[in-house]
């Protein structure tokens, strides 16, 4: 359910067929000193002590120890370089049964999991870990293909850790302590480590009221909980809807449970995200598709009810089951609307990751340059008295704060954007923005679709600074 295409398992007579084999090349037959082949008894005799030698030198490596590094047949029946991340003892075995907890160093950290030790070849074991290998953990080998779909899926959570923080981070979450969870209709599959209380640690499972997010052990309690809850929506207000989307605006102070449980939900696909237990100071914004049933939430943003740095946008999150539909897109564009409505330019809250980057870049990118072509470049000047800047620079700066009035972008993401696009030039003395209409054309269709519009009719809305 994650970003990454999961490849389809090729099968023989109903079992998956590896592409990568541990020997690797083709098998020569034994021969004897002088290159004679051998008999047929004397090759079954080799074998047989080849076999053995196999044996007790694959029992003398288990159990594996916590760093080894081995190759591990995926989902998709292909081998894949792992490093052993933990180890847990099998309830039912002999004192080697261990089953392992892998990272699959190719991919995100999303796709670790427990394998069986029939799924590792241990012909590829290496004897030496050398720990001073760092994995790139948030790494991911992507197609061109697969990191366009990045923006419609979700933006990871902000890395707003140094070095010895991301370590520490990593080993207290190296782990997934819960496997899937139920929510609504859905069966989800989980990508990291959330720091549920500790009575929930022995849950591979929980299930989620997809209304009031109140969370629980086993299926016979949510649907106990089902026949009381009397919410068929997000507590808070509706603010939007347009035709069977609507957004509800949730106070943190107001609904502190949702906004913890809402916290921890979130947590569990967003690998850097900081989990905030103090939700008072937040206004969640829940985007749900509705029908007879009511109000199903497909993802969330967060932001500050008052960000010193203009933030208008904490944290952003588009669930698996709805993810590739345009909600990321459309989670993005809201956010500025609302900034809008508030008479403020915004921007989300910093550092963003990699991939967070590419989204926003996205977004950007489609709103200046559709701008540009309607105004054939040509933006209206407003002279700014109070600020010293260079001639050359001065009406590049007044196209930037004009281009960051229209769209609540603040005006060093439009530098950056248009920067990294190539399309301001330096003709006649002075910095402009270039915008050759062929150019524009390349970038846009380079940007991708805009996702689903946000309907500002629609909207209907007060600033939270005039609330009450």
């Amino acid at each position: 359910m994650g970003s990454l295409e999961t490849p389809t398992t090729t099968e023989t007579n109903g079992s998956a067929t590896p592409a990568v084999t541990s020997n690797g090349g083709d098998h020569k037959p034994p021969v004897t000193a002088n290159g004679a082949p051998l008999s047929s008894t004397d090759s079954r005799i080799v074998m047989a002590q080849e076999s053995e030698a196999t044996k007790k030198r694959r029992a003398s490596m288990l159990p594996l120890e916590v760093g080894t590094r081995v190759m591990c047949r995926w989902r998709d029946g292909k081998y894949h370089p792992v490093k052993v991340i933990e180890r847990r003892k099998m309830h039912f075995g002999g004192p080697n049964d261990y089953e392992y907890y892998v990272h699959y160093t190719e991919f995100n950290r999303r796709l670790d999991e427990w394998v069986k030790l029939e799924q590792l070849d241990l012909d590829s074991v290496e004897t030496v870990v050398d720990e001073k290998v760092e994995d790139k953990v948030t790494s991911l080998k992507m197609t061109r293909h697969q990191k366009r779909k990045i923006d419609e899926t979700h933006v990871e959570g902000h890395e707003e850790l140094d070095a010895a923080s991301l370590r520490e981070h990593e080993e207290f979450t190296k782990v997934k302590n819960i496997a899937t969870i139920e929510l609504g209709r859905y069966e989800i599959e989980t990508w990291y480590f959330s720091p549920f209380p500790p009575e929930y640690n022995d849950c591979l499972k929980l299930y989620f009221c997809e209304f009031c997010l109140n969370f629980m052990k086993r299926k016979e309690q949510l649907q106990r909980h089902m026949r009381k809850c009397d919410l068929k929506h997000p507590p808070g207000d509706e603010i939007y809807r347009s035709g069977t989307l609507s957004m509800f605006e949730v106070d943190g102070k107001k609904n502190k449970v949702y906004g913890q449980n809402l916290c921890y939900l979130a947590k569990l696909f967003l690998d850097h995200k900081t989990l905030y237990y103090d939700v008072d100071l937040f206004l969640f914004y829940v985007l749900c598709e509705c029908d007879d049933r009511g109000c199903h939430m497909v993802g969330y943003f967060s932001k500050e009810k008052h960000s010193e740095e203009s933030y208008n946008l904490a944290c952003i999150l588009t669930l698996p089951p709805y993810q590739r539909k345009g909600y990321g897109k459309f989670l993005i564009a809201f956010s500025y609307e609302l900034s809008k409505k508030e008479g403020k330019v915004g921007t989300p809250e910093r550092p963003l990751s990699d991939l967070g980057l590419l989204s926003y870049r996205g977004y950007w990118t489609r709103v200046l340059l559709d701008i540009l072509k309607k105004h054939k470049g040509n933006i209206s000047i407003k002279f700014v008295s109070d600020i010293t800047i260079p001639l050359a620079a001065m009406h590049l700066f007044n196209q930037l704060l004009e281009l960051s009035d229209m769209t609540a972008i603040k005006a060093e993401d439009i530098l950056t954007t248009l920067q990294s696009l190539e399309l301001i030039q330096y003709r006649k003395g002075q910095h402009v923005i270039c915008a050759d209409p062929k150019v524009l054309d390349r970038h846009l269709k380079a940007a991708g679709r805009g996702g689903l519009e946000v309907d500002v009719s629609k909207l209907i809305w007060t600033p939270y600074k005039e609330q009450g």
